[in-house]
């Protein structure tokens, strides 16, 4: 079986939105119990969410250019065209939502969280935003290639 550039894009931007999402839960646990000590981890985890965040973005969004378009055509044509009518046009505006957080969460995390009650409570709000949105943008894309699987079998039959 041959891996096609689609699919290397595809899994790259899987698996970023995945590490970004873990990464923000990293920075939730961390601040949970802010210290001197671990300000330099929750720094560095909110910079990993932010860079990992961005980069499944730029593969999703290179990949729903040049991609997409004929899957859509499969998903719409099958058994499931709410994959695409109510997942897909979900996830394109909720994206936005999590990449905006992903690059807010470097900058609240920068504060003394061990100093200030409110800074952390900032932290912890946006890492667990960050993580919600980014577990709910990866169902949403379970369901959407699941859609087209569906929309693939039900051809052959």
């Amino acid at each position: 079986m041959k891996v096609s550039l689609s699919d290397v894009i595809l899994l790259g931007h899987a698996t970023f939105g995945v590490v970004g999402t873990l990464a923000a839960l990293w920075v939730f646990a961390e601040a949970l119990n802010a210290r001197e000590e671990n300000a330099a981890r929750i720094r560095a985890a909110s910079a990993a969410a932010a860079a990992a965040m961005s980069l499944a973005c730029l593969l999703g969004g290179y990949w729903y250019l040049r991609f997409y378009p004929a899957e859509r055509a499969v998903i719409l044509a099958g058994p499931w065209p709410w994959a695409h009518n109510l997942f897909m046009e979900t996830k394109e505006h909720l994206f936005f939502a999590t990449l905006i957080l992903a690059w807010y969460l470097p900058l609240a995390a920068a504060e003394k969280l061990h100093a200030s009650v409110g800074a952390r409570k900032m932290v912890l709000s946006v890492a667990l935003l960050t993580a919600l949105t980014g577990i709910a943008i990866e169902g949403a894309g379970a369901i959407i290639d699941h859609g087209v699987k569906v929309a693939l079998l039900a051809r052959e039959r």
